[in-house]
């Protein structure tokens, strides 16, 4: 009995009743009367294995993982796989990539076959190892490329310099790289070989302490001589493949061949055909496609051309596919112009394809009631007679005209709400603050600078535009520290009443539990956007569908020909110049614009300020554009707290207008300087498409009491005059040694009040007012972004800004 197992309880066994703890039972139990209810059998137990079965299952689960890991292995680079595409990316002035690509090409019995489009790119076959490889360099100075190619990538090769490592270039060029997602990767160190063996053994030592901060355990491939390059390809073949989620959801392509048709209307707009291996996941001609860096498109068609890179060039691959999906013989007119075998796989269906379409077309009567019923018609003309007024008018003047004159004394009154934006509320005042600092201290500067003899050197056209810059950047860090030290609070105006400077604002009870309306007072490019009756289940039902279902297509490793409609020439110019071209398949609904919410972290390289609504430079997934942020707290209410910065110590919530991108999406931000130059600030990853997502900017009016008494006060400077302080009676006050209270009553017209709180005051105490609004991104998406100034290179690791005179 021992051997067989322990004993297992049956579904027959007794079950005694539970021991009451308490008298606290509930009511459904002392009318049960003590009895215990039927257990239900659940089907768990009913499948219930003994010991030996569940061993058998485990073993079972651990080799289908195990096989399912080297069916993966072996399709890469295999002959019905794509070719192992491995990136060359260099992180040292120092090292060259021609001699390291040159001991790659000198192995056995291999055929090197050279790239059209990239500069340096080349393919290796090895028909005696069954495997092939496409190498593509790449400069870390060039961020875009770099980050391009790292998307598609299988495994990335790092040269290093066998004496520094990395530079300052190869420093930033990483920092994006993990931070984008990074897949396989390999370390190879080329040359050393004329230092002496003991200096080459401390040098390899003290590299391979160097690289730990970055990749730890991670081994270090010579590459001197063809059998250390040997032993390189074998450990880029073999190594386990790194998933990035974002990609392996979609069909994705690096273009090896491209040719631009142009269109009969015009020259700058045609058809570009791309050529390249399927990856990722099977790939339709009815789906749209994202060119990195360029927009979104749709196929026309797609092409079977023989494979390049085949292992075995005797058998035509497109005779043999095309036995495996049924071919188009129709081509139409374009037959002529293709080769004889060319074959084509598929054409669009109007009728399935998806829409270019990305904003909703809002309709201006949309918001337009019926025709009124007669009972409003009634209400209408009684509210008419009762609103009669006598008006001085010309002789002949109608009653309509008449109805648009408009009294001496309602003219002061009326005022357009609408005539100050949104988003200059309060900062119109912080930089009438700052404007008074700064004439004050530029006049106290012109009397001291009298009698001072200024150096040659300092007097530099350049050196003044310098000082310009800083003294912008100066304001920043101010109003940065100031909204530390002070968050939220602004001064109320002296030539304003504040009941209309925040008219737009409202009071709360409790920020945590009040309600707010999420559709309340939506603004127009909400009506712009597209949104998802539940985003999380869409999401879920669409990976799903992917997993399981098979799409008709392109399969993964099938060399293909992408008819890509109305292209700019731009694309196959930038093609032409080295850039590498990159396509990824959309999912469904991803070109159409909503609002999405990014979970970021600022990037500890870089402490400059960045304040809220500044253009941003924005890397999503396989998509890059420009927009005008929001910050806001990351919390699990239903409200979130607008930041006026992005704050160095805690993650923040970044809200924009753009394309709807699936999760998981990593994400980098970057900011353009002057010079051209882009700065990593904050990365992170796409948290939500939501346009509900309430997003509230506090405003804080600060007082002073002015006299204490045991549970009253009277407060001064909050406001000045006695209409503001009826207006924000109902508004809750607090202090910032925790009392709370409220306004009883003003005190005479220069805006003293007297207070009630749940204490007595401290006279060193600052009485408080809450005020909030919701506030919206402003829609500055913006899809084209400019190709970055590279860095200036330095030995050191850190990356080296602009050298300026202090």
């Amino acid at each position: 009995m021992a051997a067989a197992g322990a004993h297992r309880p049956g579904p027959l066994k007794q079950q005694n009743k539970a021991h009451k703890g308490g008298k606290h039972s509930g009511s459904s139990q002392r009318r049960a009367g003590g009895r215990v209810p039927v257990k239900a059998q659940p089907r768990r137990r009913l499948r219930d294995l003994n010991r030996v079965d569940r061993r058998h299952q485990a073993l079972q689960l651990r080799r289908q993982r195990k096989e399912a890991v080297l069916a993966e292995k072996r399709s890469l680079g295999s002959r019905d796989g794509p070719p192992h595409l491995v990136v060359v990316v260099l992180l040292h002035s120092k090292t060259a990539a021609h001699d390291s690509l040159r001991l790659l090409q000198s192995q056995d019995s291999a055929v090197v076959r050279a790239d059209e489009g990239t500069a340096g790119g080349f393919a290796l076959l090895c028909p005696r190892l069954k495997q092939r490889w496409r190498f593509v360099t790449a400069q870390a100075g060039d961020l875009h490329a770099v980050l391009d190619l790292a998307k598609v990538a299988d495994s990335l090769l790092f040269v290093l310099d066998p004496v520094d490592g990395w530079d300052s270039v190869g420093e930033h060029c990483l920092s994006c790289l993990f931070a984008q997602g990074l897949p396989s990767y390999a370390l190879a160190v080329p040359g050393g070989t004329d230092l002496p063996p003991k200096k080459r053994i401390d040098a390899r030592k003290k590299l391979s302490r160097f690289i730990e901060k970055r990749f730890p355990e991670a081994k270090l491939f010579p590459l001197n001589t063809e059998q250390e390059s040997s032993l390189l390809l074998r450990h880029l073949s073999s190594q386990k493949q790194r998933h990035l989620a974002f990609r392996d959801h979609r069909a994705h392509l690096l273009a090896r061949a491209a040719e631009f048709v142009p269109s009969q209307d015009s020259d700058l707009v045609g058809t570009l055909k791309v050529s390249g291996f399927v990856r990722g996941q099977t790939l339709n001609v009815n789906s749209l496609v994202h060119i990195v860096g360029h927009g979104d498109f749709q196929l026309s068609q797609v092409d079977a051309p023989p494979d390049p890179l085949s292992l075995n060039p005797r058998v035509v691959k497109g005779q043999k596919r095309s036995q495996d999906m049924e071919v188009q013989d129709d081509y139409g007119n374009g037959a002529d112009e293709m080769e004889e075998d060319v074959k084509v796989l598929m054409k669009a269906d109007p009728s399935k394809q998806e829409s270019l379409q990305s904003e909703v077309i809002p309709d201006p009567m949309e918001g337009e009631q019926t025709w009124p019923t007669e009972e409003e018609l009634q209400e209408a003309e009684d509210s008419l007679k009762a609103n009669k007024r006598v008006v001085k008018v010309p002789k002949g003047t109608s009653k309509y005209q008449a109805a648009w004159i408009v009294d001496d004394g309602e003219e002061g009154s009326e005022k357009d709400d609408d005539d100050e934006d949104d988003d200059m509320d309060d900062d119109l005042m912080e930089e009438a603050v700052s404007q008074e600092g700064e004439s004050s201290e530029e006049e106290a500067g012109e009397e001291e600078s009298e009698t001072m003899t200024v150096s040659e050197c300092l007097r530099d056209d350049q050196y003044d535009e310098k000082m310009e810059e800083d003294e912008q950047m100066l304001e920043r860090y101010k109003q940065e520290r100031m909204d530390e030290m002070f968050p939220d609070e602004v001064d109320t105006p002296r030539d304003v009443p504040a009941r209309v400077r925040f008219q737009k604002y409202r009071g709360l009870k409790s920020f945590r539990t009040s309600p707010w309306d999420p559709k309340e007072n939506l603004p127009r490019d909400y009506a712009r956007i597209f949104q998802f009756q539940d985003f999380s289940r869409t999401r879920k039902n669409l990976f799903r569908q992917i997993e399981k279902e098979e799409t008709e297509g392109a399969l993964v490793g099938w060399y293909v020909t992408l008819h890509v409609c109305n292209v700019p020439v731009s694309v196959m110019e930038s093609f032409k110049e080295g850039k590498p071209l990159v396509l990824f398949s959309l999912l469904p609904h991803e070109q159409k614009m909503s609002v999405l919410n990014f979970l970021v972290r600022r990037h500890p390289s870089n402490s400059e300020p960045v304040r809220a609504k500044e253009e941003l430079i924005f890397h999503c997934g396989f998509r890059r554009f420009r927009a005008s942020p929001l910050f806001s707290q990351h919390t699990s209410a239903d409200k979130h707290k607008l930041e006026r910065f992005l704050r160095p110590d805690a993650a923040l919530v970044v809200t924009v207008y753009a394309p709807i991108t699936f999760p998981p999406a990593s994400v980098l931000l970057f900011k353009q300087r002057s010079n051209g130059i882009h700065d990593l600030i904050a990365t992170g990853s796409l948290l939500s498409v939501d346009p509900d997502r309430i997003v509230i900017k506090r405003l804080v009016l600060s007082g002073h009491p002015f006299k204490i008494f045991t549970k009253t006060a009277v407060v001064r400077y909050m406001f000045f005059n006695r209409e503001d302080v009826m207006w924000f009676k109902p508004v809750e006050l607090r202090t910032k040694w925790g009392r709370r209270g409220h306004i009883k009553e003003p005190l005479g017209t220069h805006g003293h009040m007297k207070c009630h709180f749940d204490g007595q005051l401290k006279s060193q105490d600052t009485v408080l007012l809450n005020l909030y609004k919701r506030v919206f991104p402003k829609w500055t998406y913006d899809p084209h972004v400019p190709e970055p100034v590279p860095w200036v290179r330095s030995d050191s690791a850190l990356p080296e800004r602009e050298v300026e005179m202090e």
